[in-house]
């Protein structure tokens, strides 16, 4: 692991660290965090499983603190302020891998993430998304690069029914049900691992089911 300070374009300072696997990597994964007045941090439990195993399988990991969390300077921006901590993430792991980069974002980080659309990104990773910031999709939804979002079966805050008419105008876009979860992933990282792997190298997920 390689601590990567970063600063963004207004100037604040973002901690963040790197894993990579022990080759040249296939792909690149920034990883969002959810909510930071909720808790939320790098360390919470879907970026800190995925940071763990994504190396393993090839995929280069970077995940930070949004502004105002964890060991950044700064503070909460409702969002929207946060898009340039991505930017700054994207920028990094692009010069650090030469990799195709990927946003994969939990929750808040999700929503988050579906603001960004920076050249350097290859497609979306969203999991579990409330879906509710800066209007349904963001920039992303109108974007045609590769969009998956990953649904709790009993998501209590965006349900598969309610994602999949978030979702159902997106360009490029599909809607996975990670069975039997609710929003918090508790028992299913494995299958989110599984998922966020098959998308960033281009095979299936097999833990993962699509919405009928």
């Amino acid at each position: 692991m390689t601590v990567l300070p970063l600063r963004t374009d207004d100037g604040v300072v973002i901690a963040a660290d790197v894993a990579d696997p022990d080759g040249p990597p296939d792909a690149a994964a920034v990883l969002l965090h959810p909510h930071p007045l909720m808790g939320g941090d790098r360390t919470a439990p879907v970026p800190a499983h995925l940071f763990s195993h994504l190396p393993a399988e090839g995929i280069s990991a970077l995940r930070f603190d949004f502004r105002g969390a964890g060991g950044s300077g700064g503070s909460h921006g409702g969002g929207e302020a946060e898009v340039a901590d991505v930017r700054a993430a994207v920028t990094r792991a692009h010069e650090h891998t030469g990799a195709p980069v990927w946003l994969v974002g939990w929750s808040f980080g999700a929503d988050v993430s579906l603001l960004c659309t920076h050249e350097a990104v290859a497609g979306w990773v969203c999991v579990t998304p409330p879906l509710s910031l800066g209007g349904i999709g963001g920039a992303a939804g109108v974007d045609p690069r590769t969009k998956l979002v990953l649904v709790a079966e009993h998501d209590q805050f965006c349900p598969p029914v309610t994602a999949t008419e978030r979702c159902a105008r997106w360009e490029n876009t599909e809607v996975r049900v990670i069975r039997g979860a609710d929003h918090f992933l508790a028992g299913h990282l494995g299958a989110v691992a599984v998922a966020v792997r098959d998308a960033l190298l281009g095979g299936p997920g097999p833990d993962a089911m699509p919405v009928a």
